[in-house]
């Protein structure tokens, strides 16, 4: 499937803001089962940029506005061709996921925090499901079924700093959230687990030449002799849809879009994503 993804984003300042810094996330990643064809990041007003891949591996595009301005908008413009196969069954034992060498290779992604770490009752029903599934990738499946039955997808319930924790507590969030549950709720029981974000085309069979309104989307990976994807938002295997943006421990070290700003007002967020299936 090849699809092409607008992203305009960017702030509105109450009251101008004199100078401003940001770093965007926008550039889709090029891999075995998604190829960028082209990609292009226009800024306004006009910065001085400069672009480096961080960590993860994800590309980063720096910038600053040194004049004075109300507002700061940023396109991304993307076109990428999906080609991903079936998920293959698991691979690993238990014994080889809880081996130390796995722990000291994938160690970023087990470690725990805050904005991820599971409360002590859903961690309760993890172990159960541990200490009954055949392989580390069983029971990953199931985690994701789980958390996808029992949170509900409510659009303002939370914010990109809302603990899993605290979505749990009131079982409702977003995609965001979600991931972060399953993340959290992964490394409890020793697996490897990581946040995506991307995009997602929000039709099953979507018609080629119309475009969509979407939105920036979240799923998560997890280890098993490699990265297995999943959406537990919709509860589905990551598929041609889906256009991975980058990968991190959790939503801070993807955010499409972040920065600061020197002004003396508040500054509004705007977001419109469309998308379009080309192919």
């Amino acid at each position: 499937m090849q699809l092409r993804i607008v992203h305009t984003t960017g702030y509105r300042y109450d009251a101008g803001a004199t100078a401003s810094y940001n770093e965007a996330r926008l550039t889709p990643a090029t891999s075995a089962e998604q190829i960028v064809v082209h990609a292009r990041l226009d800024i306004q007003p006009t910065p001085w940029t400069w672009a480096y891949r961080d960590y993860f591996g994800t590309q980063v595009t720096s910038f600053e506005v040194t004049d004075p301005h109300d507002s700061l908008r940023v396109t991304s413009v993307a076109t990428v061709h999906t080609n991903r196969a079936p998920s293959p069954p698991p691979a690993l034992a238990w014994s080889e996921i809880l081996d130390e060498r796995v722990a000291d290779e994938q160690c970023e992604y087990l470690a725990g925090d805050p904005l991820v770490d599971p409360p002590a009752d859903l961690v309760a029903r993890v172990r159960a499901i541990a200490d009954r599934a055949a392989r580390p990738g069983n029971a990953a499946r199931e985690i994701c079924s789980l958390i996808h039955d029992e949170m509900t997808y409510q659009p303002g319930s939370t914010d990109v700093l809302t603990t899993a924790e605290a979505a749990w507590e009131q079982r409702a969030g977003v995609c965001q959230d979600l991931a972060h549950l399953v993340v959290g709720a992964l490394r409890s029981i020793g697996i490897p687990a990581r946040y995506v974000s991307g995009y997602l085309h929000p039709d099953k069979e979507p018609m080629i030449g119309t475009a969509v309104t979407g939105e920036s989307h979240a799923w998560v990976e997890w280890w098993d002799a490699g990265w297995r994807g999943f959406d537990p938002t919709n509860d589905e295997h990551v598929g041609d849809r889906h256009v991975m943006l980058a990968a991190g421990r959790d939503y801070r070290d993807v955010r499409p879009l972040g920065g600061v700003y020197s002004g003396a007002g508040a500054s509004t967020m705007f977001v419109d994503v469309q998308v379009t299936r080309l192919s």
